[in-house]
């Protein structure tokens, strides 16, 4: 006698700025990560995020126990960008620039209020 096995998709689901999310939620897969390889429990991610089902945070760490190396390359290439956007806002935005255009506002300017 054989037993058809039901596959269940992986709650896994990839938003418009190309960035996994979880559940069908805003919680992104780096978060649960993160905090999975910090020593959380899927229990403890599920009280530190309502939102998201215990099922589904099993699965996400099934999926990344299963998969560490390509899950570990995205939480990389997210570093990247995140590391070049940062870049990119300190570069246009310098503290030193800020400095000098607050210095020269007066007492009175109404931005400084």
């Amino acid at each position: 006698m054989s037993q058809a096995v039901a596959t269940e998709p992986i709650p896994i689901v990839k938003d418009s700025d190309d960035v996994l999310r979880v559940g069908g939620t805003r919680v992104p897969l780096e978060t649960v990560v993160t905090a999975f390889d910090l020593g959380a429990t899927p229990e403890e991610i599920a009280q530190d995020y309502p939102v998201l089902r215990l099922d589904d945070i099993y699965a996400v760490l099934t999926y990344y126990l299963r998969h560490r190396e390509e899950v570990q390359d995205y939480l990389r290439q997210r570093q990247r960008l995140a590391d070049s956007t940062r870049r990119a806002v300190d570069q246009r935005f310098s503290q030193a620039g800020l400095k000098a255009s607050s210095e020269c506002r007066t007492p009175s300017d109404p931005a400084r209020r």
